[in-house]
């Protein structure tokens, strides 16, 4: 058995599931609701208060599967309940981060300000050097992360850029000049 997907989904106070034919889970809760279509090679079963899937044989696609299915009704379940978070740090001289409404503007060293708006769902906030986005989809505050982190990712010499806050940045030496 999959070591993760073999374990239950338990769904906390004020969390509610719904699977319909297909395998379409739907989850609500009070930060807002997701919806997913997951594979149909898996059963999905709600069982007193917890969600269970179990897979049909032990085949290696399946097997994978198995703790991919799980793990993402996982996220979706804490994603309505909690919400996720990912903070980024801009580091460097005259890099900086400004909200305009539902923009986030961006220097970051070049000849013009870099503007994105915030996807649907999503919320970013700027204080000082940190970008904190939060979201209830798991996938797109990462993948909206890594689309801000992708404008001017950090770079091994001084460490200028944007980068995770808990990422540690690589350093390398700076070259020496000839006696």
């Amino acid at each position: 058995m999959s070591r993760i997907g073999k374990l239950p989904v338990v769904l906390p106070q004020g969390v509610t599931c719904e699977i319909q034919p297909g395998n379409v889970v739907t989850v609500k809760g009070p930060k807002g609701t997701l919806t997913r279509e997951l594979s149909n090679e898996m059963t999905i079963e709600l069982k007193d208060n917890e969600i269970v899937v179990t897979r049909p044989d032990d085949l290696k696609r399946h097997k994978a599967l198995h703790g991919l299915t799980r793990a993402l009704i996982q996220n979706m379940v804490t994603g309505v309940h909690d919400g996720f978070t990912k903070v980024l740090e801009i580091n460097g001289v005259g890099y900086r981060a400004t909200k305009q409404g539902n923009k986030l503007v961006l220097a970051l060293g070049y000849s013009h300000p870099i503007e994105m708006v915030d996807p649907e769902g999503l919320e970013s906030k700027v204080e000082g050097n940190k970008i904190t986005i939060t979201g209830i989809d798991k996938q797109a505050v990462g993948q909206y992360a890594a689309n801000i982190r992708e404008k001017r990712g950090p770079e091994p010499y001084k460490g200028k850029g944007i980068k995770y806050s808990d990422e540690i940045i690589r350093r390398k030496v700076g070259k020496t000049g000839k006696k």
